[in-house]
């Protein structure tokens, strides 16, 4: 009776380690995983679609020097986000995806707002 617990004790003390080592190790993700976003600014319209399905508003549209000159593109707050993804269904010409990056910690809060060069 007592046996049994110390048996089982005894195997998890001596197998490995339960945890990653994150960042060198990293766990594999599924398929419908539901990422970091990511911007195509050469096909971006700047329709504001994105900003407009968004349902925590979490979107906003910034101006940004481009080869093409000024354009308007959205800024996103991963702080915010749902990762709902209505906002890559709603885009016209697909330029804005969820990848499969989740690496989003940051030590300040004002690293959580990407804007659009930084959704490369």
């Amino acid at each position: 009776m007592i046996v049994k617990p110390l048996v089982d004790v005894a195997k998890e003390a001596l197998s490995g380690p339960s945890t990653l080592e994150y960042p060198e190790e990293r766990e594999a993700v599924t398929d419908n995983y539901r990422g970091v976003h990511k911007l195509d600014m050469k096909t971006c319209i700047s329709c504001s679609a994105c900003a407009r399905i968004c349902p925590n508003q979490t979107i906003n549209m910034v101006e940004v020097d481009t080869d093409m000159g000024k354009k308007v593109m959205p800024e996103i707050n991963l702080e915010r986000c749902l990762f709902c993804a209505l906002c890559e269904e709603v885009c016209p010409t697909e330029c804005l995806i969820l990848t499969k990056d989740y690496d989003v910690e940051r030590f300040d809060r004002r690293g959580f707002i990407k804007r659009p060069e930084d959704l490369k």
